[in-house]
């Protein structure tokens, strides 16, 4: 089985492929930069456990990784595991997307994983929104090749600084109110945080596709908060939570294929 690991600065999603590469599973974890690789296998046995699978049914895996430290320990842990490397998702490996940027090493691991993926499951032209520390955009053009996108400050980030910043205001459910007008605190700051995440969504996507000629692409959205953000807005066509994870079982495999090809 394929092991895909996305390491965001917030949260660690891992999925389970099996050998037909249909999903089998998933899990989300803390995002620990003080984890060791023992740490993490020590985890990843506990998940496989529960859910009636064993960590020895994994033959390969591919890492995302935007947490310098936690590759190296990610590495070592499924190498352990395995016997051999995981792939280790880079800007630098060729994946078969034009990266259309003056500099293509900038582009972040789960971004190429995004493109990738939603160039395959949606062809192109495509754009992805992804909501997680950061809310990121990421365009592939109607060529297939990746043009670039949007950072901007994740909806949990936003609200975290809100509460912690504002001594009157106080956390609340992060969910979508029934009116941009709130009528009290609580659907006031909903009404700011996820209405507010998905008019930004919005806008930015209408720009960016006046921009490139591109209004027939098809909007995607993706990570923790997609459908929070989903229910107030029609903007997306689809709401893919595994985006990033098929991306990365994606780049793994062309790797592989690539590197058996050349021997």
């Amino acid at each position: 089985m394929f092991l895909a690991v996305d390491v965001g600065n917030t949260q660690t999603t891992l999925g389970l492929f099996d050998d037909s590469g249909a999903f089998a599973t998933g899990w989300r974890m803390a995002t620990d930069a003080t984890d060791t690789a023992d740490m993490l296998h020590a985890r990843l046995w506990g998940y496989f456990g529960k859910d009636g699978f064993s960590i020895s049914d994994i033959d390969s895996a591919g890492v995302a990784c935007v947490v310098p430290v936690l590759a190296r320990a990610w590495r070592k842990c499924l190498s352990s595991i395995m016997g051999r490397k995981p792939h280790v998702v880079s800007p630098a490996c060729d994946y078969g997307l034009e990266i259309a940027m003056p500099d293509p090493k900038q582009v972040g691991a789960d971004r190429i994983a995004n493109a990738l993926a939603a160039r395959t499951s949606y062809g192109s032209p495509v754009i992805v929104v992804d909501f997680g520390t950061a809310t990121n955009i990421d365009v592939v053009d109607g060529r297939g090749a990746y043009r670039g996108g949007t950072i901007s400050p994740g909806l949990m980030l936003s609200a975290e600084t809100l509460f912690s910043r504002a001594a009157k205001l106080s956390s609340v459910p992060i969910e979508a109110p029934q009116t941009a007008l709130g009528f009290d605190t609580e659907t006031a700051m909903q009404s700011g945080l996820v209405i507010g995440a998905a008019v930004q969504a919005e806008g930015l996507v209408a720009r960016i596709k006046a921009e490139l000629g591109i209004e027939d692409a098809p909007v995607i959205g993706t990570g923790g908060l997609a459908r929070t953000v989903g229910g107030a807005t029609d903007l997306f066509d689809f709401i893919d939570p595994d985006l990033t994870l098929r991306g990365i079982y994606e780049m793994s495999l062309r790797v592989e294929g690539s590197a058996a090809a050349d021997s």
